[in-house]
């Protein structure tokens, strides 16, 4: 079943086409990765399903309705949470109050005399601390966590939304070997349990070929294949531009 879909999405930025009729459609359950050469579009494309910017031409389509131009918080209400490049928390807040807030904002309560924010969504918060390994760091202050453990943050953020479309945009870059190899596992293992459909874009082909059951490749904002992993390896155009065949293109 086809749960986020896009049709003939254009982006203009003045005359700088950043992508360029794309069509494209993700299943449920899918782990679907974004590839493609720096300044391909993915990071924009992105910006367009999530109502962060609105498309020049086209239209999204979320569970079958449309979401085109919607203001990211409503889209993030109906089920379809991302992350950014640039981790995205409370750096003064614990690691405890990040998600506790998050899930107080989900829920439209307010603070008052009568439910102080301390006792609020304590059994939830605590469940996401343990979902993504923090149980040990929940009194630290979020911005003196390690890069990796920041991530591991924005991502039970995003959690607390309750998706069933999880984004997830350059998820490992910045992160030692060690520390990409446990987010990775660490998503997979998440997105698994929870039947998660997962779209991300990332760099790392070691990554992008371990986790993803289907690839699509941008390049200069138009897809330009999409498929199996084994299919999209193959395919002699997207080796031409990106998986290091020798053409000057592919530099």
């Amino acid at each position: 079943m086809v749960v986020l879909e896009t049709n003939g999405l254009v982006k203009d930025f003045g005359g700088f086409i950043a992508i360029n009729d794309v069509t494209f459609s993700l299943e449920k359950g899918q782990k679907h990765a974004i590839i493609g050469p720096n300044g391909a579009g993915k990071t924009t494309f992105f910006n367009l399903i999530t109502g962060h910017l609105k498309p020049s031409q086209g239209t999204v389509e979320f569970e079958g309705r449309e979401i085109t131009g919607m203001p990211p918080h409503q889209i993030v209400r109906l089920g379809l949470a991302r992350s950014f490049q640039r981790i995205n928390i409370f750096p003064r807040m614990t690691v405890y109050e990040n998600i506790q807030t998050a899930l107080i904002a989900k829920d439209h309560k307010h603070f008052s005399l009568f439910t102080p924010a301390a006792t609020q969504n304590r059994k939830e918060t605590r469940d996401l601390l343990d979902l993504v390994g923090l149980n040990k760091e929940m009194a630290e202050i979020a911005g003196e966590l390690s890069y990796g453990k920041q991530k591991q943050l924005e991502l039970a953020i995003s959690l607390a939304e309750n998706p069933s479309i999880l984004l997830l945009d350059e998820p490992t870059a910045g992160m030692s070997p060690q520390e990409t190899s446990d987010a990775i596992q660490l998503v997979d293992e998440i997105a698994s349990s929870r039947g998660l459909t997962l779209l991300f874009t990332e760099h790392d082909m070691s990554v992008v070929f371990g986790i993803a059951d289907r690839i699509s490749v941008l390049h200069h904002g138009e897809l330009i294949a999409s498929g199996l992993p084994d299919e999209v390896r193959n395919n002699k155009e997207v080796r031409r531009v990106y998986l290091g065949e020798a053409d000057d293109a592919a530099a």
